[in-house]
């Protein structure tokens, strides 16, 4: 079931694109699509050396389960680390809980879950690693009958890879960007995501993970690292680069 708004991402028309050597991320153990298969709720959050153990009361996530397997909690990628029955326990250190919104959550506290994505999976949303960019707060809320959009602003780490109409996780959910107005960006939510991910639950000052298209933020990356290098870029350039 769908539960996010997403479009495919592309640059340039040549699907071969994609496989370019010089714009081509590190190989990844584990990837996801941001379509979340259920929410969760906090068993317990308790302080380790080190950071927190958090045990989620998982359901339909913990059907198949294994030590060591991976689920992104709110969009972050985490270890399994104990299985008691339907309840997963996961290690998660202070910078991750620093980084991200895990170190706000409490016993009670309701969390998107995703298993990682299987090689003969179908791929609805867009791929996300589970690595969050950064953060942004919730500005503003309008609700009514036709529509339900959340505008959000971003830490600035993140604000050169949202693109209007791209792709981007919100705490482990794939949207599409509907706008962006100057430091903020909206995105419109339908029923379904209200009704299957915490989302709903959000309000103005609230604290998301967000994790950009891992394109946008290779282009990105990778037209910054040319300029910085002082290379002009030109079509031909933008050829050897391989974005044409």
């Amino acid at each position: 079931m769908r539960v996010g708004w997403a479009v495919p991402t592309a640059v340039g028309t040549r699907i071969s694109w994609w496989a370019r050597p010089t714009l081509r991320s590190r190989p990844q153990k584990n990837m996801f699509t941001g379509i979340i298969e259920t929410t969760g709720k906090v068993a317990s959050a308790t302080t380790v050396a080190g950071g927190k153990r958090i045990s989620i009361d998982a359901g339909l996530v913990a059907e198949d389960a294994k030590l060591g397997a991976s689920i992104a909690i709110n969009g972050v990628c985490l270890t399994i680390t104990s299985i008691e029955n339907a309840r997963l326990s996961f290690d998660v250190i202070t910078e991750t809980l620093d980084r991200t919104n895990l170190g706000s959550l409490k016993t009670g506290s309701r969390v998107n879950l995703e298993r990682a994505l299987k090689p003969d999976s179908r791929m609805d949303g867009h791929f996300v690693q589970g690595h969050v960019d950064g953060g942004a707060s919730v500005v503003k809320k309008t609700t009514s009958d036709k529509e339900w959009v959340l505008w959000l602003r971003p830490d600035e780490s993140v604000r050169d890879f949202i693109i209007p109409k791209g792709s981007i996780a919100i705490d482990g959910i794939s949207l599409t960007i509907a706008k962006v107005e100057g430091d903020t960006f909206s995105v419109a939510i339908i029923p379904t995501t209200l009704a299957h991910t915490n989302l709903g639950e959000r309000t103005v000052g609230d604290h998301v993970n967000l994790e950009s298209d891992i394109i946008a933020r290779t282009v990105v990356s990778q037209l910054n690292r040319m300029r910085r290098s002082g290379s002009e870029i030109t079509i031909d350039s933008l050829r050897e680069h391989g974005f044409i």
